[in-house]
Order: structure tokens, then sequence, then C-alpha cells
């Protein structure tokens, strides 16, 4: 009896870790670089020993608390936390993408960091999320109200902007659907190829490395520039970029800031960019045990001030509970900020139409109509 009980016990461990193996090397996995992919990788100087590094040495581990590894990880998991999502639906306009002015700049966001920036006629699109936040979609589940936008909604792309790898970022589905509809690709070294792997050719993937810069049409030009965060869709960590970019056209700046925690580059990246007509900053998901990688409220105030951006839109929020802060919080700290300071924020809801040109542009606070 005990035989038959260790044998049933070691093929159900066996079959689990099967199952495990393969779902792990399904394709919305990705693939890591390989050949003049991977040659490149490793002659970045920002590749050490086999991963990316951030610029800081204090942030090369993503935990920044003394507390064990087990007690955050069973934190995250078990810790229960009033308010981590929404008690009712988000409102949200459901805008006619396609309709939209083409002889106008503006901003659509459609929650979390997936947003939709035409600048002089030119469509950017970036970390569109809009199927699926990570590899089972019930155990991230988008808010209600958060989910209405899909790839058939998006218009044409002439540029599909990655920041990095991680599935809230770089959603294979949504991607895939919409390959069709994008001219060219840009993100980090090393992201490209789970890009090629999922249909995009080769041709027309950008990858760039920190500091690198690339002249797109016309006097349209992208700069990767530093982050502080990590990257990997499995259990494989950093083996492809993560970035920040600065998207320069003959009349706006626009500063595309990805995840990150704090750090001294975003002084730097004011400094070489005097004149930041819009910044785009990660507001959510923060916690104090992972402050490395994810910018708290306070820290992102001072981000804004080294930048010294003509306007702000916090993004990062309000589509999925990554972290253990209430949901709307991230917004009444940036939108109570930016009154102190005298920042210029903009608070377009979910669909909401942003026209670059009309900054006595009114949005209400929405969030606080939502338990």
């Amino acid at each position: 009896m005990l035989k038959n009980i260790f044998i049933a016990l070691i093929l159900l461990i066996a079959f689990v870790l099967i199952g495990a193996y393969w779902f792990m090397h399904s394709k919305p996995f990705g693939r890591y670089p390989e050949g003049e992919r991977l040659q490149r990788v490793e002659s970045s100087p920002n590749y050490h020993q086999g991963e990316f590094r951030n610029l800081s040495p204090k942030a090369q581990s993503t935990q920044t608390t003394k507390k064990p590894r087990w007690q955050v990880f069973y934190e995250f998991l078990f810790e229960q936390r009033e308010n981590l999502r929404p008690q009712q639906k988000l409102p949200g306009i459901k805008t006619d993408l396609k309709a939209l002015p083409a002889d106008r700049n503006f901003f659509v966001w459609f929650g979390h960091s997936s947003y939709l920036l035409q600048l002089e006629g030119k469509r950017f699109l970036v970390d569109p999320v809009l199927v699926a936040g990570s590899p089972l979609s019930f155990i991230n589940k988008m808010f209600e109200g958060s989910n209405l936008y899909g790839p058939q909604d998006m218009p044409s792309i002439d540029y599909l902007i990655i920041t990095h790898d991680h599935w809230d970022h770089l959603d294979y589905e949504a991607v895939t659907a919409l390959q069709p509809k994008v001219g060219r690709v840009i993100t980090g070294l090393g992201v490209g190829a789970h890009l090629e792997y999922w249909g995009y050719p080769a041709d027309k993937i950008i990858e760039l490395d920190w500091d690198q810069q690339v002249r797109l049409e016309g006097e349209f030009r992208v700069t990767a520039l530093p982050a502080q965060h990590f990257s990997g869709r499995d259990l494989t960590r950093n083996k492809t970029l993560w970035a920040s970019f600065m998207l320069q056209t003959p009349h706006e700046n626009i500063y595309i800031g990805g995840d990150s925690g704090y750090g001294d580059f975003y002084r730097d990246i004011g400094r070489r960019f005097p004149h930041i007509s819009l910044a785009i900053m990660e507001n959510g998901q923060y916690n104090q045990d992972w402050s490395n990688i994810h910018i708290l409220p306070e820290q992102l105030l001072q981000a804004i001030r080294d930048l010294n951006p003509q306007r702000v839109i916090g993004v990062h929020n309000s589509k999925f509970a990554l972290s253990k802060h209430p949901w709307k919080e991230p917004l009444e700290k940036l939108f109570r900020g930016a009154q102190q300071q005298g920042f210029n924020l903009f608070t377009p809801m979910i669909g909401e139409v942003f026209y670059f040109s009309e900054d006595n542009q009114e949005f209400t606070k929405w969030w606080e109509t939502i338990r």
C-alpha cells in the first residue's frame, strides 16, 4: 500500500514538473537573445557576468529592506490589505481612435503603462497590455472598466515602443494581434528576440542600448535612456534590457519613463534634455520592499523636479493590483504633490484624449468618484 502511494506521489510530482516545464517553454514566454543579437547584448557596457545591471551598485538587488526573502514573498502573496482593487467599474471613454484628427498631437491612456501618442502625424503605441498582463490572466486580472480597449481598436501604428519584457508591459496576445498594423518597433537590447520569435520581421525591430540614439523619419529621433529596474518573463532575469526613452520631434520632447526606481540618472536626463514637453512617469505598484525598482511617491516628486518637464502625466496604475497599496493612492499622492510643488499635471481617464495644444484642458479627479 505504502509503495503504491509512493509511486503515485512520484508520478504526480513528475507530471507537475513536466507540465511546468512545458508551460514555461510555451510561445508566450518568448525567446532570449541568440547568435548576432546575443553578441550585441554581450558587448554592451551595461552587461556584466551574463546579465544587464543597473547603473547604481545599490540597485542590483530588487529588495531594499532587510526582511528575509521568504517574508517578503509571503506578505506579497497572503497579506490582506483594503482597497487593493476598486469596488466599482472604472470610468472611461470609448474614443474612436481611428477617427482622431491626423493633424493634432495627442495622448490617450489605456490604463497601466499602455498609451497612444500622436506627434506630427506619427503614431507611437507604448507597452500595449490590452489582453493579459500575466501568463495566466486570472492571476493578474484587469480591473473592471480598465479593459475598454483591445488590439482591434488600435489604428495603424508607425512605431511600437516596448520599455521592457515583463508581462505587464509586453503582452504576447496584444503584440501578435497588432503586428500587421505596426510599422517598426523600438525597444531595448535583446527584447527583439521575443518579437522576432512571435512573427515580427527582424528588419523592423530597432534595439537600443542606453544612451544610443536613432533618427526616425524626418526630424524624429529617439534615445534609449537608463531606468532602474529588471527584466525577464520566466525565472531567468536580466537577459534583456529595460529602458526609458526620449522621443524628440521638431516641436516636442516626450519622456517615456518606463518602470524604474529613483536614481541620479533622472537629474542627468534633465540636464541633457532641458526642454521636456511632457514626462510620462511611472506612478504605482510601489512598495518599500522593492523601491529600488518601483519609484515611491515622494521619490517620484523628486524625479519630476530633476526632469523639470512642462507637463506631467502619471501611469502604471488603475489596471492591476501588483502591490499592496490602495489602488487610488498613487493618483491621490501625485495630485497633492503636483498642487504643492506647482507641477503642470494632467489626469485624463482611460480613453480620454489629451491634446498637447490645449494646456488649459481640464480633467476631473475621476478616481474620487470610485470606491
